[in-house]
């Protein structure tokens, strides 16, 4: 594993964002409020809010700020998240609308306390989306449902154009930063189900670096990732959230992170993006635009 030769607790130069300002990003951030929506860019402390908001783009987190489980490298808050709301895929779909949205993410906190872990829910403010906005397409970035096919199937029948499940680490490191719910195997099984139950849609993960991972395991993860079925991945360097969080094992320099873009594109990938900064949904729009998912729609068409 290549790590910076400072302590891990000493933040490198290239580990620098921007404080998210400007009138655009007030404007998104009013009308987050205004519409009573969580944004996973604020949750979870995403270090792209400047940039995103700027381009007025966001990943709504629904269901919620509130998870049933708890991992110890996210930022998101651990409980009882209480009562859908029910205007929430609506007001969602009225977001998308008044910002223009080309594309949009829509993610979630794990929702154990209810029956199909909210995957109805989930697709309703997918249909909800393309009802207002039937040329905006949709990344969706879910839990694991417990490896339920019925609750996968439910969200995969809205047809999101892009299905994410993230896998957030090598499968050394999984237990002890995931909640015991999670477990690798799982998360690799529902990546499967998504392509078995995909018409055609994209399927995709990501996971982070700098946990005490080896060079050598994160070709295994890719290697796991593309025999389970994904078109897309994404790399992203794991930061801290707060001093109880679990700690950064290393710092990947920038340049490391093409070396790994390049082995995901040489495993297979269609599309992989790796870098400092790089989460799951940032710059989603990008897998649809690019040369693959051309060549991925011609082939489906064919097939069709």
């Amino acid at each position: 594993m290549t790590t910076t030769k400072n302590s891990p607790k000493t933040f490198p130069d290239w580990i620098r964002q921007p404080w998210p300002s400007g009138e655009v990003f007030q404007e998104v951030k009013s009308l987050l409020g205004d519409l009573k929506l969580h944004s996973v860019c604020q949750s979870a402390h995403c270090p792209n809010q400047s940039e995103c908001w700027g381009r007025k783009t966001a990943t709504f987190m629904v269901m919620g700020n509130t998870c049933t489980r708890h991992c110890s490298y996210c930022a998101v808050n651990s409980g009882n998240p209480g009562d859908l709301d029910q205007e929430e895929p609506e007001n969602i779909a009225e977001a998308v609308r008044r910002l223009g949205l080309k594309h949009t993410v829509i993610t979630s906190v794990t929702r154990d306390d209810l029956p199909d872990g909210g995957a109805q829910h989930i697709a309703d403010t997918i249909y909800a989306i393309k009802r207002v906005m039937p040329e905006t397409t949709v990344e969706v970035l879910v839990q694991d449902f417990d490896g339920n096919r019925e609750d996968i199937a439910l969200v995969q029948a809205a047809e999101p154009e892009i299905f994410s499940h993230n896998i957030e680490t090598v499968a050394s490191v999984f237990s002890r930063i995931r909640d015991r719910r999670f477990t690798y195997a799982q998360s690799l099984d529902v990546l499967r189900t998504a392509r078995d139950l995909s018409q055609g849609h994209f399927i995709k993960s990501a996971f982070m670096l700098g946990c005490g991972e080896t060079e050598a395991e994160i070709r295994e993860t890719l290697v796991d990732l593309k025999e389970a079925g994904c078109d897309s991945v994404s790399i992203g360097q794991y930061l801290q959230p707060t001093p109880k969080h679990h700690a950064v094992a290393s710092y990947i320099r920038p340049e490391k992170f093409k070396e790994y873009e390049a082995m995901a594109y040489e495993i297979g990938f269609g599309f992989a993006v790796a870098g400092p900064f790089v989460r799951s949904s940032y710059r989603s729009e990008a897998l649809l635009e690019s040369e693959y998912a051309a060549q991925h729609r011609a082939v489906h068409s064919v097939r069709s």
